[in-house]
């Protein structure tokens, strides 16, 4: 029997597994770190002291308790993404990682691009709008902003791609991930946009391109020492977090939809063809042949971990005061945009509000409000997807918070079933699918087997469906009412910091 090794940088922890051909979990253990926020609309990662140092503990770790006599067939990463890392000629990092749409420092960027290339030009190319998500605004923040690091960068990584190099010498990016770099990807093509990338960009070199379950290289002696993966491992090239955790609970086919439950919420709907985004994102697929359709919340495990820490109640008490509580916290409605919104908002200004607080309310009145807020996202989210050309025919939950009283409450609020798969670790998970993949140990379709489904969410149609109907009218109305007041509260956090 063969392992597989499979390692994941999320945005608060890290996460490693060892699985056998098959899809059985033989180990796993985890990380946690501290992502860095040192302005409004900043959010970053020290790539050598997060990015790096997980991988090699983590690594180490697995394979310091690896069964004995089951050597490793493959290796698996993928990350937080789109991220935009620069790096000298030596592959040394020049900075802190610029993370995912959670980062909104590159506005002015945005609107110089877009006005640039044109907003429809953008989407029909690249299969999404500009937004904080994109990484081609990013690059050109760093050239205007930070010149002289912008001089000393040579080429750029997001956290999978650094992993691989780190891991084999090699300068490559997968081409999902190189589907949210937008303006600098053309979707149909799949290739870099040679002249976009040279304006934006200019001087750097440009990774290459292959899909999430290639083979790009092999464990070199140094990286070996380091980590203890043997040298000679081959090690596929990964992808963006949210892509890794969709293979690994299945949903790879035309009309599944991922939900992943996380510091942030993401969703993943497959298709058989390209679809221009409008405030969601057309990307490509894990796999040759697909695309998605992609949204994501900037907020939603992170406003019950800031719960949890301003309370002092463990996640334990707090979900079990929530579960007292009947649908609608007694009155109380969250709007879930402490860190800005990404989709289908897309406004970075837009800010957390609370509403119908009263001096009955308490800490579970929070807690349930917060997963409520999370859950009217979510179905907004779906019908945004649908509007736009989404085919959503099944929804998978995976990630942390798919196993509790949240998921009760998504399908509760959507209307929707969910299918909870085997194994709902993550990202890692779908990463030893990839290295299986890719070492010909798996074949694409066979997640089904690896990964069955063994519980189902019906959703409720009584009370708490009538309820939620009324909740998520008024959630729509909160945000254009409280534009304007929340945009003037962004400025003045902007001018104060």
């Amino acid at each position: 029997m063969t392992l597989l090794l499979g390692i994941d940088i999320g945005t608060s922890s890290s996460k490693g597994v060892l699985t056998r051909p098959g899809g059985e979990l033989a180990a796993q253990a985890v990380r946690e770190h501290r992502t860095s926020a040192p302005r409004p609309g900043w959010v970053e990662h020290d790539a050598e002291a997060v990015w790096w140092q997980d991988f090699r503990e983590l690594a180490a770790e697995l394979m310091a308790g690896a069964p004995a006599g089951e050597p490793l067939a493959g290796v698996g990463v993928s990350g937080i993404g789109p991220c935009l890392l620069p790096v000298d000629d030596a592959g040394i990092p020049l900075r802190p990682a610029i993370l995912y749409g959670v980062d909104t420092r590159a506005g002015e960027q945005i609107a110089e691009q877009t006005e640039r290339y044109g907003a429809d030009e953008i989407k029909r190319r690249g299969g999404s709008a500009l937004s904080s998500q994109a990484v081609g605004p990013k690059l050109a923040w760093l050239r205007q902003c930070e010149p002289e690091v912008y001089g000393r960068t040579r080429r750029w990584f997001m956290a999978s791609s650094f992993l691989v190099h780190r891991l084999t010498g090699e300068y490559v990016l997968d081409h999902h991930s190189a589907s949210q770099c937008d303006p600098l990807y053309d979707l149909s093509a799949h290739a870099w946009i040679e002249d976009r990338c040279e304006e934006i960009a200019p001087g750097l070199d440009w990774p290459r391109l292959v899909w999430p379950s290639d083979v790009v290289g092999v464990v070199t002696p140094a990286a070996a020492a380091t980590t203890g993966i043997p040298a000679g491992t081959p090690v596929v090239a990964g992808t963006v977090d949210a892509w890794a955790e969709a293979t690994a609970v299945g949903a790879t086919g035309p009309g599944d939809l991922m939900l992943m439950y996380g510091t942030t919420m993401f969703l993943v709907n497959v298709l058989g063809a390209p679809v221009s985004g409008g405030t969601l994102w057309g990307t490509a697929g894990a796999f040759d042949g697909t695309y998605c359709l992609a949204g994501g919340m900037a907020t939603s495990g992170a406003v019950t971990g800031w719960l949890r820490d301003l309370t002092g109640a463990s996640y334990e008490t707090l979900v079990a005061e929530a579960a007292e509580l009947p649908p609608g916290a007694e009155g109380l409605l969250m709007l879930p945009y402490f860190a800005g919104e990404r989709t289908p908002v897309s406004d970075p200004d837009a800010r957390g509000l609370i509403h119908g607080l009263t001096l009955r309310h308490g800490r579970g009145h929070l807690y349930r409000a917060a997963l409520e807020a999370t859950a009217f996202g979510v179905r907004h989210n779906l019908a945004a997807m649908t509007e736009t050309g989404g085919d959503i025919r099944r929804l998978v939950a995976v990630g942390g918070g798919a196993r509790s009283l949240w998921t009760r409450i998504v399908s509760d609020v959507t209307g929707r079933v969910q299918e909870l798969p085997r194994h709902t670790v993550g990202a890692a998970y779908g990463d030893t699918f990839l290295a299986a993949v890719g070492t010909g140990l798996a074949a694409p379709g066979d997640i089904a087997a690896w990964n069955p489904v063994e519980t189902v969410v019906e959703p409720d149609t009584g009370r708490a469906a009538r309820v939620y109907e009324e909740l998520y009218g008024l959630y729509l109305d909160l945000y254009p009412a409280t534009r304007d007041a929340a945009h003037t509260l962004a400025a003045r956090q902007h001018a104060d910091a």
